[in-house]
């Protein structure tokens, strides 16, 4: 470290000093100290007033250069960094300095931030909504025995008993843990991403609570693992009309999760469907009047519309259109699925094909 320092000194005036401070949170942390010590320590290094807060609970430390209590309310953090945690940021740390901050201060709050992390695992409390994924998966995976399950719900912060309710969730804008904060409010509550999906497992999910522009499905079963499989199937069938769907409020319509996509594919109703929503590798071409007239996304927004409200003059409402343009658009749509659309029959064939599809559409 010292010979580094020494060379790369030449290259800039700053890098030994940086270098000797990464070395000086290496010392603190090896000997594992506390959060009043990394405070302490800190606020000696820096010659100013440290402060360290942690969201969840509330706590902050304010240490003066002589390792006293900071006295009077805190002034402004001339830097300051986050604390994050599992991906989750769960505190800051900052400095005040009574002038402009110095020219290694990024480098002290950057690695204090990181002593400051791994202090609040260490001794806790944490009280982070990101969990490990790898715990996370112990509970819903199919796999795992029910002694490990159990376990992993108690490293997880869950008490034996009620059961675990779990989400499944896309949220292309906000993060996970803001999602979890808000739909179980003042609730046990875990999160990962397991792929390309997000999982909150708590004691009990809102649905009324999911912001605006993201999807999440619910299980209803009391077996964590059983729940994660309804959540997922939920999910898959959520539209922009309908973001969040607890599977219990699915009833039959679940069964077609049990079809195997093959099956599913090569249905008449299924298969025309997929035609006119353009879907890639169905390359089979339409008319030329329903091609003009049918955009896939048009097609399925009026589709959709029109199965959910079961009459033309509520789709026409919902799409902000004349019931004569829907019925048109119907029309068009019926003689591409071969489907008289203004019966029931008609009707129920397209809700089902329209369920299929958006399973399928994975």
């Amino acid at each position: 470290m010292e010979a580094l320092a020494v060379r790369l000194s030449g290259l800039d005036p700053h890098v030994e000093g940086a270098l000797r401070i990464v070395a000086f949170y290496d010392t603190l942390m090896r000997r594992r100290v506390d959060l009043p010590a990394l405070a302490r320590a800190s606020a000696g290094l820096a010659e100013c007033v440290t402060g360290v807060g942690l969201h969840g609970t509330g706590r902050t430390i304010r240490v003066a250069p002589d390792g006293r209590e900071a006295a009077g309310p805190a002034g402004p953090a001339s830097g300051s960094a986050p604390v994050v945690l599992d991906e989750e940021e769960i505190g800051r740390v900052w400095l005040e300095r009574s002038g402009p901050a110095g020219p290694l201060d990024e480098v002290l709050l950057d690695r204090l931030a990181l002593a400051v992390a791994g202090a609040v695992e260490r001794y806790g409390p944490a009280r982070t909504t990101m969990a490990d994924p790898a715990l996370v998966e112990l509970v819903i995976s199919a796999e795992t025995d029910e002694a490990a399950r159990a376990r992993a719900l108690r490293l997880l912060g869950f008490a034996a008993g009620p059961p675990v309710r779990v989400a499944a969730v896309r949220s292309p804008r906000l993060p996970l843990d803001q999602v979890s904060g808000v739909v179980c409010p003042g609730r046990p509550v875990k999160a990962a991403r397991i792929g390309r999906v997000g999982v909150i497992l708590a004691s009990a999910v809102d649905r009324t609570l999911f912001p605006a522009g993201v999807r999440a499905g619910i299980g209803a079963a009391d077996k964590p693992d059983l729940a994660w499989r309804e959540a997922r199937t939920a999910l898959r069938l959520t539209t922009a009309r309908e973001p969040v769907l607890d599977h219990a409020d699915l009833g039959a319509l679940a069964l077609l999760a049990e079809v195997p996509r093959e099956v599913l594919r090569d249905n008449p109703d299924v298969a025309a469907l997929i035609r006119v929503a353009g879907a890639p590798g169905h390359p089979e071409e339409e008319t030329k009047e329903t091609q003009e007239a049918l955009e896939s996304r048009e097609t399925l927004d009026t589709l959709e519309a029109y199965c959910a409200a079961g009459s033309l003059r509520r789709a026409a409402d919902a799409l902000h259109l004349h019931h004569s343009s829907v019925a048109r658009r119907i029309g068009l749509i019926g003689r591409a699925l071969s489907v008289d659309l203004t019966t029931p029959t008609g009707l129920t064939r397209a809700r089902v094909a329209l369920t299929a599809w958006r399973l399928l559409d994975d």
